[in-house]
């Protein structure tokens, strides 16, 4: 018989999405984001960060002041779909932590994305957050707020050889 417990699609990409998260240098927020294509294989993943060549201690990483993260850091969503290197995007399905801003989402339509999963929408009030949504309902790309039963996933890195020791 075979196990239970397996998680859903939906929480495996989203899952890969929030590990993706993990790699931004952001102090404050850390997103990421996964492409899948309809078949349900992974075409890209992308994070929060710098651009190539632009040094994560050269760069501000403040939110408020005179020189901040914001003209330069490239987000999840965006990154993701530039790291697909030209694969068709027509029809796939994005993951992303964050609700995408009115940029990102340009770049969503624009690729061919069809379908949006987000966890959070924060921002939900925000003028970039209203065009975004404004934009992508008119391109009829789907968004939806994943909800599901699994709070969360932890990864065991130890082997099975050392388990039990």
């Amino acid at each position: 018989m075979k196990r239970a417990d397996y998680i859903s699609w939906d929480e495996y990409f989203m899952g890969i999405a929030m590990l993706a998260a993990r790699r931004s240098k952001d102090p404050n927020t850390q997103v990421g984001a996964c492409i899948v294509s309809q078949d349900n294989i992974i075409i890209s993943t992308g994070y929060n960060g710098m651009p190539k060549g632009c040094s994560d201690d050269e760069y501000p990483w403040a939110r408020e002041g005179d020189d901040t993260k914001y003209p330069y850091v490239v987000h999840a969503e965006l990154n993701a779909v530039l790291n697909a290197n030209g694969r068709d995007l027509r029809g796939s399905k994005l993951y992303v932590a964050l609700f995408p801003c009115n940029e990102c989402a340009k770049a969503i339509i624009q690729s061919g994305v069809k379908e949006v999963y987000y966890l959070s929408d924060k921002y939900s009030d925000s003028m970039a957050t209203l065009a975004s949504k404004r934009m992508l309902d008119s391109a009829g790309v789907k968004c939806t707020q994943l909800r599901t039963k699994l709070k969360s996933i932890t990864l065991d890195f130890v082997p099975e050889e050392e388990k039990g020791k």
